[in-house]
Parts: C-alpha cells; structure tokens; sequence
C-alpha cells in the first residue's frame, strides 16, 4: 500500500484547515496517509514521528519514511533545512517551486510559445526604467517582485506632462516629476519591483477583473482543471485579489453577463488554454510540477493576456471544491510512488 506523508511546518493538524481533506481522500482512495513536521524526523532511526486521522482524532505514531511526500507548506526555520534536504534527495516531492514572478516571465519569454501573451514588464533597476515604460504606455503598475495575494501593487497614470496619479492600496494622489522620483527611489530600496504596461481588464460596470485558472496533476500525472472563476475588484481598486476586497460568482453567470453571445467561446478559450499553457510552463523545468493557479485577463478586444502563474494556490473559495484538490492532489501522489517503484 502507498504510504504518502504530507509536511507541514505547523505542529497541530487540526490547525491546517486542508489536512482533514487530505486524510479523507486517502482513506477513500486506499492509501496510508500521515502528517509531520521536519523536527519529528529521525534520520538515524530513518522513522518519522507522524500523525494519522483515526476514530475522529489526530493520532501520533511512528511510521516508516513514506514513499512520496506532498510538501504543503514553507520551512519555517534554517534548523530544519538539512533534514528537507536529506527527505528531499531521497523520496520523490511533490511540489517543487516556479520562482518569483521575474524568473517566471523570462523563462515563459525565452521560450517564446506563449511569449505573445506576455503583458511588457521590466526590472526596476534604475528609475529611467520606469519614466521610459510611463511615456510609452501613459498607465502602469509596479508591484514587488516577490508579492502575493496582490499585495503591494500600485497603479501609475501620467496626468499631463509633470503629474502622475498613482493608487497605492487604494489611496490615490497626485504628485509632481521630483515627487515620483522621491517617491519611486524610496519604494525600490524597500524592495525589488517589476513595471508593467497596464491592461485594462474590465467589467462593463467598471470594476477590473480577471480569471483563475486551478489546474492539477491527476492520477495519471496530466493536467486537469479543477476550476476556472472570476475574481472581481471593488470599485476603484486595481487588483481582483481575494484579499483585497475582491469577490467571485459562478463561471457561466460572469460569461453570459459580460459577453453575451460569445460567452461560450470564451469559456472553451480558458479551458484550452488553461491545459495548452500547463503542458508547455511544465516542460520548461527539470522538476515536474503539481499545482498551478494561473492568472489571467480579458481585454476590451477579447484579447487574452497572462497575468501571472503562481505556484501553490489557494483553494477556490467559492465553491467546496477542497476535496477536488485533495483528490487530485493524493491520486498524483500515488502516481508518483508508482512511477518511482518502477
């Protein structure tokens, strides 16, 4: 029987909302399954202090090293490196990172297939960088190059030939060409930004939004969408992101409202590329990947354009689906034991 450990830097299971699920899926799919933490790793003994769901509990108990590992989370400290390390040379993982979004772009750019969906982005290592991609295209945004969740994405409008409107976590200003550069040379020292040209991905009522497209590898190691929904922004914000106010509906409802007859085309379009765009990013790294949420927008002439990929995405919060990625995630895990036994 596959024995699959899921790693976790937090010491309670019942405190990680998705393990429940994960341990669920396994019993209904036949396979041992068991949560831990790197500091309950004995490499000496080559045993793991691990816990399993039984009769409506965590339960503690000493297990084998499992034959796959799903790594659900960060390493929450440099003490436990070297055992990550040592599990990770040896028992195949079943997450492995994309980088940060720079790294993510050139790679897709180099590779050129899907250069074209590519919005024009930059480093901000000087600030002539910025001012030359503001006069080309008058509206940018600048977010860290590091962020998540939205955080730290600032929209920039030239307004006029010395002003600059900028909306900065919702609260919007107008500043001189001396105040940009103060402004500008004191965001880039607290941190590394990317500029990009900014696309206009509108509801017709004016709020922006775009498209999540979850995709995962199923028991058969292919990718498969486990959902694609909207995420729409509050009213005069910049960013859709969850955790910035923003909200979802359903698919077909957001389709039908926004685009009328072609909703259906539109739709077919995300799927093809949703699976077109995973097959291609995956082959483009040494180490297979799992797990994707992929950003996406529609412009107003139904232009489809990346926003960004992230690696580990959150559960699609409009629906219950935690037992989809759950599946997926446990049916790919047991895959890869298999491929590995092999």
């Amino acid at each position: 029987m596959t024995l699959i450990g899921m790693l976790h830097h937090r010491r309670d299971p019942s405190k990680v909302k998705k393990a429940y699920a994960y341990a669920a899926v396994a019993k209904a799919e036949g396979v041992t399954f068991f949560y831990f933490t790197p500091g309950k790793v004995n490499i000496k003994q080559q045993t793991i202090l691990g816990k399993s769901y039984e009769n409506g509990r965590w339960i503690e108990r000493e297990f084998p090293f499992p034959d796959v590992i799903y790594n659900a989370s960060y390493l929450s400290s440099e003490k436990t490196q070297h055992i990550f390390d040592y599990l990770y040379d040896r028992i195949p993982f079943t997450s492995h990172s994309i980088g940060d979004k720079l790294s993510v772009y050139n790679r897709i750019k180099k590779a050129n297939k899907f250069k074209h969906y590519l919005i024009p982005y930059y480093e901000i290592t000087n600030v002539k960088i910025f001012f030359d991609m503001i006069d080309r295209y008058q509206k940018v945004i600048i977010k860290p190059l590091s962020g998540h969740q939205g955080g730290g994405v600032v929209f920039i409008e030239k307004d006029g030939s010395n002003y600059y409107k900028i909306n900065d976590a919702g609260v919007e200003s107008v500043i001189n060409e001396k105040g940009m550069l103060d402004w500008l040379s004191h965001k880039v020292q607290e941190q590394e930004y990317i500029i990009q040209q900014f696309i206009t991905s509108q509801t017709n009522s004016g709020h922006v939004f775009d498209f999540r497209l979850h995709v995962q590898k199923n028991g058969e190691g292919k990718w498969v969408i486990t959902s694609i929904y909207p995420r729409i922004g509050r009213l005069g914000t910049i960013t859709s992101n969850m955790a910035s106010g923003g909200y979802s509906t359903y698919l077909d409802i957001f389709l039908k409202t926004e685009f009328g007859d072609s909703w259906f085309d539109i739709k077919r379009y995300l799927e093809q590329f949703a699976i077109s765009f995973s097959n291609h990013f995956d082959s483009l790294y040494d180490n297979e990947l799992d797990e994707l949420g992929i950003d996406v927008g529609i412009d107003a002439s139904q232009k489809l354009w990346l926003f960004e990929v992230n690696w580990r995405p959150g559960p699609p919060n409009i629906y219950s689906l935690e037992l989809d990625v759950a599946k997926n995630t446990i049916l790919y895990a047991k895959y890869l034991a298999d491929k590995n036994k092999d």
